[in-house]
C-alpha cells in the first residue's frame, strides 16, 4: 500500500486562512521556509474577531493565557486557544482555533491546523500538526539530526527536503502515545495511532497502530 506524503493525503480539515499555503505546496516540508513570512502576513491582515496582542502577535477571541507564558513574535493564535503555565511559544507559530499548548511545552518555526493538543512537557520544532492530533505527555517532535546534515524523509524512496531542520508531519487525528521520540522527518497518516515510549523514524501509513518501529498493523 502507498504511503501518504502529500500535503494533500495528511490535511484536509483546515481553516480557510491556512489553504492557500497548504494547496500551494505539494509536500508538508515545503512549508517550513514559508512558515514566518506567512505567519507576519496573517497577523498583518487581522480580521474580524482578532486583536493586536503585541507587536507581531495576533490573537482570536476566548483565548486563555496562564501565568508564566512566553509568546515570542510572529505568532498567530486562533480562537479558543489554551496556553498553559510555562507554555514557551518561539515565533514562527501558527496555532489554531481550540488547540492546547501545555504546562512547559515549547513549539517554534510550526503549523497546528486546529483542536491541536500538544499538552504536557512536549517540543514541536520545525513540524506541522493535522485537526485533533495529540501528543502524549513527553512526546517530541526532534527537528535536527545528531550529524547536522540535512533531512532525508524515508518513503518507498528517499526524499531530499534540503533542510537542516525539520520536525514531524502529523496528519489529522493522530494520536501519540506519552515519552516518544518522533525523529526528524517522520511522517504519520491520519487516523493513526503510536504506542507510548517508541522512537519512529520514517513513514507510516494512516489508520494504522504503532506498536513499536517494527510493529505496524492496520485497523480493523
Amino acid at each position: 500500500m502507498s504511503k501518504a506524503i502529500k500535503t494533500c493525503e495528511l490535511y484536509s480539515a483546515l481553516p480557510e486562512y491556512l489553504t492557500p499555503l497548504f494547496y500551494s505546496c505539494e509536500y508538508p516540508w515545503q512549508m517550513l521556509p514559508l512558515i514566518k513570512e506567512y505567519t507576519l502576513a496573517l497577523v498583518e491582515k487581522g480580521g474580524a474577531g482578532y486583536t493586536l496582542y503585541k507587536d507581531g502577535i495576533i490573537m482570536g477571541e476566548g483565548v486563555k493565557i496562564y501565568e508564566g507564558v512566553t509568546i515570542e513574535p510572529p505568532a498567530f493564535i486562533g480562537a479558543g486557544v489554551t496556553l498553559r503555565p510555562g507554555a514557551y511559544i518561539r515565533g514562527s507559530v501558527i496555532i489554531g482555533d481550540g488547540s492546547v499548548i501545555g504546562n512547559s511545552t515549547e513549539i517554534k518555526n510550526c503549523i497546528l491546523t486546529r483542536r491541536v493538543q500538544l499538552p504536557h512537557y512536549n517540543y514541536v520544532g520545525d513540524s506541522v500538526i493535522g485537526c485533533g492530533a495529540h501528543l502524549g505527555a513527553g512526546s517530541i517532535c526532534s527537528n535536527l539530526k545528531s550529524d547536522g546534515k540535512t533531512v532525508v524523509i524515508h518513503a518507498e524512496r528517499e526524499v531530499a527536503t534540503g533542510l537542516r531542520k525539520v520536525g514531524s508531519f502529523l496528519g489529522d487525528g493522530v494520536e501519540v502515545g506519552c515519552g516518544c521520540v518522533l525523529n526528524p522527518g517522520t511522517v504519520i497518516g491520519k487516523r493513526t495511532s503510536v504506542y507510548p515510549l517508541t522512537a519512529l523514524r520514517g513513514v507510516y501509513e494512516a489508520d494504522s497502530i504503532i506498536k513499536n518501529i517494527d510493529t505496524v498493523v492496520k485497523r480493523t
